[in-house]
């Protein structure tokens, strides 16, 4: 795969500002404000109804926001969301994969949904990067979890995109599927490519980040450099906020 193309200015590649997301009298996010550089590989942990796969979603347009701005490289993403969508490659727990679909005619409809040159050309490359070449004339609905996530590697990487959302992307992968995982997001970090990681292992998920953010009840409650902090002492930390915010 390419390099990661670079920001076109100093602008942070990704800025939330007073995101607020509700249905009804129910609030999922709560004036979330964060950012995160080029090249960073930012982290997010919570329990469950923090707030963390909201954010995502809205981050990749499956969702609007109640209210709130989202600016990519400086800027607004609801203002140029066909130039934005071609910096964003999203895996999360859905593949949004078609299973009557073969794999590679899964990737060729990504692929011109957003104009890559070369089609068929990037396809051939993208399915032999996740290792399915011999599988791309194969039904997707044949594919075991790992395969599949696989090729949502795939689908999500055929543009080159500058700046990746991972919703839980382990979720539902065995072992193999998950070291396999694992060795591709160490690869786009060494691309520098922007990663927005969600996760629910501490460990996993703080050896992989520049920086850590905790979520609890639709916002910000922790960040901080990832570096200086181990395991236990993060999961002390972790634990603490979450016991104190359900008090």
């Amino acid at each position: 795969m390419s390099s990661a193309p670079g920001a076109p200015n100093s602008s942070p590649a990704l800025a939330v500002k007073n995101l607020v997301k509700h249905y009804g009298s129910s609030y999922a996010l709560r004036g979330v404000s964060l950012q995160v550089e080029a090249g960073e590989c930012v982290s997010i942990f919570g329990p469950n109804g923090a707030g963390k796969s909201t954010l995502l979603r809205i981050l990749s347009e499956i969702t609007r926001p109640t209210s709130g701005e989202i600016l990519i490289h400086g800027q607004p993403l609801h203002k140029r969301p066909l130039a934005a969508r071609r910096e964003l490659g999203v895996i999360g727990h859905q593949t949004f994969l078609y299973d009557d679909l073969s794999a590679a005619e899964n990737l060729l409809f990504f692929a011109r949904l957003y104009d890559v040159p070369e089609a068929r050309k990037r396809v051939a490359t993208v399915l032999a990067d996740v290792g399915l070449e011999k599988r791309s004339a194969d039904r997707v609905r044949g594919f075991s979890r790992g395969m599949q996530q696989r090729l949502a590697i795939g689908r999500a990487m055929l543009h080159d995109p500058s700046i990746l959302f991972l919703d839980e992307p382990y979720t539902g992968l065995d072992q193999h599927a998950a070291t396999m995982l694992t060795h591709w997001i160490k690869r786009v970090r060494g691309e520098r490519r922007t990663i927005l990681l969600v996760t629910h292992d501490l460990g996993q998920g703080l050896a992989m980040a520049d920086r850590a953010m905790i979520f609890l009840h639709g916002k910000v409650a922790w960040q901080g450099a990832a570096a200086p902090l181990e395991e236990k002492q993060f999961s002390a930390l972790y634990f603490d906020l979450v016991a104190k915010g359900e008090r």
